[in-house]
């Protein structure tokens, strides 16, 4: 793999920001970290990151500058307050990763529109949890302009195993929409199912058994029954952010529509608001059992 020449800052080392960063460096690409909890640093610090004292200042050393960061008022405000988009030199590239939503991405492009349109915006949320952002296979959902690409090409390579370029800004984030539609439903299945098997009295080993058996698991369902399986429900992605994405995909339907992604939504908010929301997404399934009695 070759490295790029110029620094790359990833503003933003939570679960996700922390991996992607730790695989730049195992790239050999020289990368500029900074996180609102300086803590969060310390051991990139170790793997040879250079710590940032602000998000300014790790904007302003960085020819690249990645966002990775909770949500639209995060990114806006890392931008503006922080003093992010201001400490840009002309012609840098922000590639905006985190999963913000139609709304916010076009809040997003507003903003750099009016106030830096010198520089260079790509949307690229991705797909992909803890495990695949730590060993560098995440999915990339790319958009933006294509005299771009070169540049950012060795980072994203560095991030995930696949970048897919879908068209101008913003549509990475729509297709990350769908995509969060599509895990939302298949985690469900799998929610579902099991707190219904244990319900019926069946053995959950040997309902993974008949379920693998047939077409319908996927790699990532068989993953997750297994931890299922196990009892183990430490998050990989955690289930408040993964209602956070559901919620971005109504918005940006339109709540008179998809009834069945907003029972979905009031669902997962229970569990949340049970106190599970920091537990992976499968832990729906332990609340669907204690609310079914199951055994």
């Amino acid at each position: 793999m070759t490295a790029t020449s110029e620094p790359v800052a990833i503003i933003g080392v939570g679960t996700m920001g922390h991996g992607m960063a730790a695989s730049a460096l195992r790239a050999g690409i020289a990368t500029i970290v900074w996180d609102r909890a300086p803590e969060a640093t310390r051991d990139l610090a170790g793997l040879g990151a250079d710590v940032a004292q602000s998000a300014a200042d790790a904007a302003r050393r960085a020819a690249i500058v990645v966002t990775m960061v909770p949500d639209a008022d995060a990114v806006v405000a890392t931008a503006r307050d922080e003093g992010m988009l201001a400490a840009l030199a002309p012609g840098s590239i922000w590639v905006q990763m985190s999963t913000i939503g139609v709304a916010g991405i076009e809040r997003v492009a507003a903003l750099v529109e009016q106030e830096r349109p010198d520089i260079t915006l790509v949307d690229a949320p991705v797909s992909g949890s803890k495990d695949p952002a730590e060993h560098g296979e995440l999915t990339i959902f790319a958009s933006g302009p294509d005299a771009v690409r070169e540049r950012v090409t060795p980072l994203f390579d560095a991030l995930g195993h696949q970048t897919l370029w879908v068209g101008p800004a913003g549509t990475g984030t729509r297709v990350k929409v769908v995509n969060n539609t599509w895990l939302a439903f298949g985690a469900e299945a799998i929610d579902a199912s099991v707190a219904l098997a244990r319900r019926l009295g069946l053995d959950t080993r040997t309902l993974v058994d008949a379920l693998k058996a047939g077409p319908l698991v996927s790699p990532w369902q068989s993953a997750k029954l297994q931890r299922v399986v196990n009892g183990d429900f430490s998050p990989q992605f955690a289930l408040r952010l993964a209602l956070k994405d559901v919620r971005l995909a109504l918005d940006a339907a339109g709540n008179d529509r998809f009834d069945v992604l907003r029972s979905l939504a009031d669902e997962w908010q229970e569990v949340v608001a049970a106190g599970l929301g920091d537990q992976d997404l499968t832990v729906v399934t332990r609340a669907l059992e204690m609310q079914g009695g199951a055994r």
